[in-house]
């Protein structure tokens, strides 16, 4: 331990680390050191991807500078972590070398274009980037196969790609064109909500309704553009017209050589504490196999969860709490309705969901979330 004010240092300033940092300097920001890294210049609510992706929000427009996240008792630097060593809690950036009493890695999930041949030459809407590319092509698309198609599993905001396929079905009814148009959807999950049969029933109805082909328990293994054809795990080919992929998913690089990832691509996690196997080093937010969905509510409640810990520990006082596992995702139905789905994946033996039906009225519940969070981490 440090001789003077404990120092924390987090990687990654989304949901887990500017929640975690809010935490720290609001229940101990005169008693802490607390350094928020990260190499971007604006936070973006992940579902702002599908606003701008058809056209209802700008990509400047849903861009949070981290410049305007100011926590007493907290840095925020720009700089790219290079190297971490969780042994002695070291992390070396591109602009120098810090070293930290306690470490919170919450560098999110990269999108790992390669592991799927052919993918770098095709759409995909998960990133700014690649929703913005869309922007530019959707308006022009009136006629054909579109097909909406998943890498692997796990990925970020499961309902997204179903989200997609409705809104995309907005869009072509809108423009006359969706009779010349088909829309089939390829998950690697058994329904679009496995933990809320009740969502998966709502969303399946819901395709079936619009004419919307769904194919589960199965995930693209190749895109060839020249042939216009997406190859699935089990061999069959799908012709499209138009392709939006969602990459695989998987930790870093950077922390699969600090010797922090497991096989299965993500950091092994204690779910309920998020303790990795070294010691006052902590795993949050998508990067961490906790067992919960890759979500933003959920890597704020890891957050939270770290947050309780850290602060019982430099008060040297006081119980964590667990990570409780639960949250709620909303999901756009098309035509302006919004659903929504609280799950709890620790209290009982199973995982539940609780579905509530697609509104009107339940837009402004999802705005409201977005603004609290706006005003909490930013003071927009």
């Amino acid at each position: 331990m440090s001789a003077t004010l404990p120092r924390v240092t987090v990687l990654g300033a989304g949901f887990a680390g500017l929640e975690l940092a809010t935490q720290l300097s609001e229940a101990v920001g005169e008693k802490v050191r607390v350094t928020l890294i990260d190499h971007g210049s604006a936070f973006v609510f992940g579902y702002s991807k599908l606003d701008v992706m058809f056209g209802l929000a700008t990509p400047e427009e849903v861009r949070l500078p981290y410049d305007r996240f100011v926590k007493p008792g907290v840095r925020l630097l720009r700089e790219r972590v290079l190297a971490i060593d969780p042994a002695t809690r070291t992390v070396r950036t591109d602009a120098g070398t810090h070293e930290a009493d306690y470490l919170v890695v919450a560098l999110g999930a990269d999108y790992d274009v390669a592991a799927t041949p052919g993918l770098a030459d095709a759409n995909e809407f998960y990133s700014v980037a690649g929703a913005t590319r869309l922007r530019e092509i959707l308006p022009a698309f009136d006629r054909g196969r579109v097909l909406v198609g998943v890498c692997g599993a796990p990925y970020k905001c499961p309902p997204a790609p179903s989200e997609c396929v409705l809104m995309l079905h907005d869009m072509l009814v809108r423009r006359g064109v969706r009779p010349q148009c088909e829309i089939t959807l390829v998950l690697p999950l058994p329904s679009p909500v496995p933990p809320s049969p009740e969502t998966s029933r709502a969303l399946l109805a819901a395709f079936e309704e619009r004419g919307i082909r769904f194919l589960p328990n199965r995930k693209i293994a190749a895109v060839d553009v020249a042939r216009r054809i997406a190859t699935l795990d089990d061999g069959s080919e799908l012709p499209w017209d138009l392709f939006l992929g969602v990459p695989k998913h998987r930790a870093p690089a950077v922390v699969e050589a600090a010797g922090l990832m497991a096989e299965d691509g993500f950091v092994p996690v204690n779910p309920r504490t998020l303790e990795t196997r070294f010691a006052h080093v902590y795993a949050c937010g998508d990067l961490a196999n906790t067992g919960t969905p890759k979500a933003g509510v959920f890597a704020e409640g890891a957050a939270k969860a770290v947050a309780s810990a850290l602060v019982a520990r430099i008060r040297g006082q006081g119980q964590a709490d667990l990570y409780a596992g639960r949250g709620a995702c909303y999901i756009e139905f098309g035509g302006g309705r919004i659903g929504r789905v609280e799950v709890d994946f620790f209290s009982g033996p199973k995982p539940t969901g609780v579905y509530h039906e697609p509104d009107l009225a339940s837009r402004a519940d999802k705005e409201q979330f977005g603004a609290s969070r706006k005003a909490r981490w930013f003071g927009l």
